[in-house]
């Protein structure tokens, strides 16, 4: 079995099932969608947030300190409508300690997704019929 299998359910929806669990994208109205789910570009946009947010939770998890309260992600894109720039801003408590704040940027740049970005990825597209 293939790690992602892709299903068409109707109009524009794509959705993606990996591992027993579903992740269901859709276009926005203006792209012919009915926007009742994120496009497939915010889903890529939402791994690199999480993957990240991970890293930091876990960092502070291994460290007893308070748990984030949460990470916000802001993008630029360039004229070519590729990502320019990713801003990732985690909130903590106010007493986290500053000491550990290089340490915690270092964790969630190691997050798998966020590394990827830097790689180029030999990609294979086949079409096969069905029978």
């Amino acid at each position: 079995m293939a790690l992602v299998e892709v299903t068409f359910p109707g109009n524009k929806r794509v959705d993606a099932g990996i591992d027993g669990h579903s992740v269901q994208t859709d276009q926005a109205v203006e792209h012919g969608g009915e926007n009742k789910a994120p496009e497939p570009f915010e889903v890529f946009l939402a791994s690199i947030a999480t993957c990240a947010g991970i890293y930091a939770k876990s960092f502070c998890d291994q460290r007893n300190l308070s748990a984030p309260h949460g990470l916000h992600m802001d993008v630029e894109r360039s004229s070519n409508g590729l990502l320019s720039h990713i801003d990732l801003v985690l909130d903590v408590d106010a007493g986290f300690p500053t000491k550990y704040d290089p340490a915690i940027i270092r964790a969630m740049e190691l997050c798998a997704v966020k590394k990827q970005l830097r790689e180029e990825i030999e990609t294979t597209i086949r079409v096969v019929r069905a029978g």
